[in-house]
Formats: structure tokens, sequence, C-alpha cells
């Protein structure tokens, strides 16, 4: 059972930090280059709609299998780098939560009113934050994995 669960945990953190690098690294910087805001912004909303369902799919994966994990070692033994995993988890969890229910409504009704200044602005604090999320998450796995 454990190894069913590490294998989903895995498998969340996967969908989740892969999508984050795709955006940031591959899709965006291509779509500044070829596209204006007119046609960029509504495709980047379309995106990043499927992306944000993968991502709550991948939240409620890494809950329901980490804490698991984390309980199966008795109080206090698991090794300092799980802990600080935990907890660079929910604070992304957090920033997530901020960037879904913050600047993503508000990207979604630029978008709609065709209000492309207002969109690049709040594309822009999305893409700040989904750094400081691929940051965070980078640093989680090297701490699991480096800090016993």
């Amino acid at each position: 059972m454990r190894n069913l669960l590490l294998f989903l945990h895995i498998a969340g953190t996967i969908f989740w930090m892969g999508g984050m690098v795709f955006m940031v690294l591959a899709l965006r910087p291509a779509l500044h280059a070829r596209q204006e805001p007119p046609v960029r912004l509504p495709l980047v909303v379309e995106v990043l709609r499927r992306f944000f369902v993968l991502v709550i799919a991948s939240i409620a994966l890494l809950l329901g299998t980490g804490v698991p994990l984390l309980l199966q070692v008795p109080g206090g033994q698991a090794p300092a780098g799980w802990h600080a995993m935990a907890g660079l988890g929910v604070v992304m969890m957090l920033v997530f939560g901020h960037i879904y229910f913050g600047p993503w409504r508000r990207l979604k009704a630029a978008v709609a009113q065709q209000a492309w200044p207002e969109g690049g602005k709040r594309m822009n604090q999305i893409t700040l934050l989904v750094k400081v999320n691929l940051t965070l998450g980078w640093v989680a796995i090297a701490a699991v994995l480096l800090w016993r």
C-alpha cells in the first residue's frame, strides 16, 4: 500500500510541477514571441482553465497520499526533509489558492471585457506567483531527497 501511495504522490507532483515548467518556460515565451494580447490572452485563459483542473486534482492527490504516508511513521520520527516538504507543499497550495481566487478571476474578467492591458497585468502576476511555486516545489523535492 505504501508504494501505491508513494507512486500516486509522485504522479501528483509531476503533473503540477511539469505543468508549471511547461507554462513558464515553454508556452508563455512562445506566445509572447508570436501573438498579440487579443490572441494570446484568450488562449492562455483556455490553457489555464484546463491546467487548473489538473492542479486541483493534483492537490487533492498530494493531500490524500501525503498525509497517510507521513502518518505511517511513528510520531516525530519522520525525517526533517519530510516535514519541510509538507510545509512547503502547504505554502504552495496557499499560493495556488491566491492565484485561483485573485489574479486568475481578474484575468478571466479582463479577457471577457477585452481589457488587454489589465489582462496582461494579471497574467504577469500569475506568472510571478507560478515562478514562486515552481521554486518552492524544487526546494521541497530537494528537502525530501537530501535532508534526512
